[in-house]
């Protein structure tokens, strides 16, 4: 029997021939990294262990990103005690305000995540790397911290389902509407410590950015990763992040086997997947966007480690050119990485969202969480392009999040309702 991506990257990285679902192995990282909440934790035990040398200074990678610009004093001291573990340590891949972006857009962007890599993040959407061939997932911030100090983690072998994706999608339908529709199928717990493997025809079709989009989500229907097959968009994003020069590594390209097993196996035709929005308080409450009636809405947030890419802000901008956000909503737009916010501004976006009544916020976790910036009041209802809707997600616990892509956010934000793109754009 043959083995799965998933299945041969836990095998080379644990020195195995083999790896099986059910496994227990102890496997060799290539890249950890935590944020300005979790990292504090993982530093509290790392000190425990009275070490005074991180594993490898070059593979830590330290993002305060969650409420930075830091929103209050206690913010602000998490985000300090997190610069001081990174200049005592002299943590290469330390990123400061002004330079910071989103953890899970900011590492594909520099390079410092590759195919057929192993990452371990102090962040459930760590999974997103696996847009790129990589098995990368979320741990917790003990594991984090042992991490640290051996460069090595234990996982159990996860066994895999395929989604095999035919054809092309149709107009406005994205990959957060394919991901969507994926998880209303199968529960938020669907894929519970399996690997989604995404493959078929119709990846051909699907840019680097809508994969990211993907892979991130997979850990809403409860997957241990997700992950993409390597193919010629994969190795041409990977030609200009390591451009930055952040990590000097060659990388290994994985493939399943023809052989390999599954537990299932779905089949889905892109070109029949329509806008999806996932109604409260569950990522898997969707409903196709014909479906969706009179849903009055207070705010819309576009941004996110989901969807705060420069593909998504495109998109936004091609529907609210020439248009108005409805008086009286909110539209806030949160680039997921300084890069993206400079190429934005050079296309012209920023200023297209800005005039359309938008207001542009500096790269943050912030407003996904309902920790920083944007957050609702009760009884009120957002539209937004982040990952989950559960209670109170936004702010208050009587507030409503509707997930949905940035081509329905944009849409939204100009008709007041939850509405078609098609009913807004041209």
């Amino acid at each position: 029997m043959g083995m799965t991506i998933t299945e041969k990257i836990l095998a080379e990285h644990a020195g195995l021939n083999k790896a099986v679902p059910g496994q227990l192995i102890e496997a060799g990282l290539d890249m950890i990294l935590a944020n300005d909440i979790t990292a504090p934790i993982a530093i509290n035990e790392f000190s425990k262990l009275g070490l005074s040398r991180v594993w490898d200074k070059d593979r830590v990678v330290l993002v305060p990103d969650h409420f930075t610009p830091n929103r209050d004093i206690k913010s602000a001291g998490q985000a300090k005690y997190l610069r001081d573990f990174a200049h005592k340590m002299d943590i290469t891949n330390y990123f400061e305000v002004g330079e910071m972006g989103i953890e899970h857009a900011l590492l594909p962007e520099t390079g410092l995540s590759l195919p057929g890599d192993l990452i371990i993040g102090a962040d459930s959407h760590t999974c997103t790397y696996g847009a790129l061939g990589a098995f990368s997932t979320g741990v917790g911030s003990t594991d984090f911290a042992c991490a640290m100090a051996t460069g090595k983690a234990w996982f159990k072998v996860p066994e895999s389902l395929k989604f095999v994706l035919k054809g092309k999608p149709r107009g406005w339908v994205s990959g957060k509407d394919i991901i969507l529709k994926i998880i209303g199928d199968i529960g938020v717990d669907g894929a519970r410590y399996m690997a989604m493997e995404f493959s078929g025809d119709g990846i051909g079709n699907l840019s680097m950015d809508w994969r990211f989009t993907i892979a991130n989500m997979a850990i809403e229907a409860g997957a241990k990763n997700g992950i993409f097959p390597v193919d010629e968009k994969t190795r041409e994003y990977v030609r200009t992040a390591v451009k930055s020069g952040r990590r000097k590594d060659t990388y290994r390209e994985f493939e399943s086997d023809t052989d390999a097993s599954y537990k299932e196996i779905y089949e889905y035709d892109l070109a029949g997947i329509e806008p999806q929005v996932a109604f409260p308080h569950l990522p898997d409450n969707t409903k196709n966007i014909s479906d969706v009636k009179n849903i009055t809405i207070d705010q819309v947030v576009i941004g996110s480690c989901t969807n705060g890419r420069l593909e998504d802000l495109r998109t936004a901008a091609e529907i609210l050119r020439g248009k108005k956000v409805k008086k009286g909503l909110r539209l806030l737009v949160f680039p997921a990485t300084q890069k993206i916010y400079l190429d934005a501004l050079r296309e012209g976006l920023i200023e297209t969202l800005i005039l359309a009544g938008a207001a542009v916020s500096t790269p943050t976790c912030g407003p996904c969480l309902g920790l920083h910036f944007g957050i609702l009041s009760e009884g009120e209802r957002a539209v937004s392009t982040t990952n989950r809707n559960f209670v109170g997600r936004m702010g208050h616990k009587k507030s409503e999040v509707y997930l949905a892509s940035p081509a329905v956010a944009a849409a939204s934000a100009v008709a007041g309702i939850i509405i078609s793109p098609d009913q807004v754009a041209g």
